[in-house]
């Protein structure tokens, strides 16, 4: 299982007029989060496109605990729970400063020819790059 973590500080332009984060700013928040992990690793989605596939979102699914507000620091821990084949997975847990869990949630995305517009195979370079995290101790 791989995961990375990044932080996000809520922007005023996030919020509603009771100071939360709107609720769709957190697909957003997911996006930051996976493109994140993947340059953590080495791989991006720029080198994805170079290579004539693209990751449209096949799901969004979110779980809201508590309120995000204005100006926390937000930390997004991302997991990849399996390796890819013809659509990768991305769990989240969004938590504030004092740790406490403000969302969950799932994105599946599938990976798609840019020529074909059909549905292939996770790219080799991808699938390397993820192994180590998923060998068997």
């Amino acid at each position: 299982m791989y995961t990375a973590s990044t932080q996000i500080r809520v922007r005023y332009a996030e919020t509603d007029q009771m100071s939360y984060v709107y609720y769709g700013n957190y697909a957003m928040y997911y996006e930051v989060a996976r493109v994140e992990a993947l340059k953590k690793i080495g791989f991006s989605y720029g080198k994805l496109e170079k290579a004539g596939i693209m990751m449209p979102v096949h799901e969004n699914y979110s779980k809201y605990h508590n309120p995000a507000k204005y100006d926390q620091l937000l930390t997004i821990q991302v997991t990849v729970p399996e390796i890819p084949k013809v659509r990768m997975r991305f769990n989240y847990e969004i938590r504030n400063e004092q740790n406490e869990l403000i969302n969950e949630g799932m994105t599946s995305l599938v990976f798609v020819n840019m020529e074909s517009n059909k549905l292939t195979k996770a790219p080799k370079e991808l699938v390397q790059v993820l192994e180590p995290y998923f060998d068997e101790k």
